[in-house]
């Protein structure tokens, strides 16, 4: 597997950064991976591809004007430091025309970070013959994405980042028969067949509760137990507005009644911008770093926000390293005291929740969300699966289910990495442990 090596971007950088002029700031943002793409029908394979690309963003800077562009890397460095020069050449000709930006901020002193990961991942060989070993017999449907991912920073003021990374995540479903399945997914920097194949055999152990009729439960109030993917979809949400300075500020943000102190969270919801956790890397797209972990809910009350450079000097406070979009990229929500192996007992009677879907907000100011039931959502009794639940909506505001609701988090978080691969592969993830909240509504 071959990506941008560290040479090559400094090369890379050395043309760019060293054609800025005086009052000029030249910057260069490289996004590169090589990856291989496999997509599994009855665990055999359906398509194999490998990718590799280079994408270059080259940005000008002068006074409060600012232009960029990007530009696919063709692999030879003399092409593509050509390609990269005229580029710059051309947002010079083009700063002049543009009007100021009052919201531009950018790095006042270099900063520099550096993260190297290698990772254990299977060759392709070895991922046929892992899934052909654990899924013999059952209907096996998978995507895998996998190998190494570099974003790396330069600007002509000195700064320099560099994050290489080598993961994988492998997202799949074990079909019973339509539409009733069990979703699974593994990821990480480190793989390991033996703990595939133990997660391909706890999913194919519910197959037989999907062969049951499915329990049709009446519109109401539940006990939950909810997994960490069903976790990660409702933190994902969350995440879409909730954080942001820029929502805060302007009232628009589902997390408002919290930031007043209107609402409350339960005092184990703990919640941060974890980016030392997860594969995100540690810099902006505008070259300021990102502090290892930013709080956001301690002790179930608001604590901070995602303040990017655009937001920070607009409203007058310290960005610290949010995307534009001031989403999070790595978040985590710090474990709690049930213990994990014992989830279906403290859960006792009510719904297990693997996953949720088509989530949206039907309040946004209330928090208040809705989606449905999704895989192998089971009915439980006295800690004991009895049967699928046919899907349900709900429709129930994350400040209650978490706030009064919530009963307790499990004692172990699991790193849910995001599986979107449209234009690159993604490097977001969101860090949970399972949780059980009273009185969940379904509305029908």
């Amino acid at each position: 597997m071959s990506v941008v090596s560290r040479e090559d971007f400094d090369a890379l950088a050395g043309a760019v950064c060293s054609a800025a002029r005086a009052g000029e700031r030249s910057s260069l943002l490289l996004s590169a991976e090589s990856s291989d793409f496999i997509r599994f029908n009855r665990a055999a394979v359906r398509q194999a591809t490998h990718v590799e690309q280079a994408v270059a963003t080259v940005a000008l800077a002068q006074g409060r004007r600012r232009a960029e562009s990007r530009v696919t890397l063709a692999g030879r460095r003399d092409a593509d430091v050509a390609a990269l020069r005229r580029e710059l050449e051309a947002l010079r000709a083009m700063l002049p025309h543009l009007t100021e930006d009052p919201w531009l901020l950018l790095p006042e002193a270099p900063q520099h970070s550096e993260r190297h990961e290698a990772g254990t991942l299977p060759t392709e060989a070895q991922l046929v013959d892992a899934v052909t070993a654990a899924a013999a017999g059952l209907d096996f449907v998978g995507f895998y994405a996998g190998g190494p991912v570099v974003r790396a920073f330069a600007d002509s003021l000195g700064t320099r980042h560099w994050h290489h990374v080598e993961s994988f995540h492998f997202d799949w479903c074990l079909y019973h028969a339509a539409d009733k399945a069990v979703k699974t997914a593994y990821a990480g920097v480190q793989w390991r067949d033996d703990e595939f194949a133990r997660r391909v055999a706890e999913g194919a152990g519910q197959l037989a509760l999907l062969a049951r009729p499915p329990r049709m439960l009446p519109p109401g109030a539940y006990r939950a137990w909810f997994a960490p993917m069903a976790m990660a979809e409702l933190l994902g949400e969350l995440g879409w507005g909730g954080f942001g300075l820029k929502a805060r500020r302007t009232g628009t943000s589902s997390l408002m009644r919290l930031a007043h102190r209107d609402a409350v969270l339960h005092p184990d919801f703990n919640l941060f911008e974890h980016t030392a956790l997860g594969n995100a890397p540690g810099f902006t797209a505008e070259g300021f770093g990102r502090p290892g972990r930013v709080s956001l809910v301690e002790r179930g009350l608001a604590t901070g926000t995602l303040a990017n450079a655009r937001s920070a000097q607009e409203y007058g406070v310290p960005a610290n390293g949010a995307n534009a979009q001031e989403s999070p990229e790595s978040l985590s929500l710090l474990p709690g005291r049930i213990p994990a192996a014992q989830a279906l007992a403290t859960l006792g009677t009510g719904i297990w929740v693997s996953n949720l879907w088509y989530l949206n907000y039907s309040d946004r100011q209330a928090c208040r969300m809705t989606g449905l039931t999704r895989f192998a959502c089971l009915w439980v009794e006295d800690g004991q699966p009895v049967a699928p639940i046919g899907v349900m909506r709900f429709d129930d505001s994350f400040l209650r289910m978490f706030g009064e609701g919530l009963v307790g988090l499990g004692d172990r978080a699991e790193l849910i990495a995001e599986s979107g691969t449209y234009l690159e592969r993604q490097l977001g993830s969101t860090s949970t442990p399972g949780a059980l909240v009273e009185g969940w509504k379904l509305t029908l």
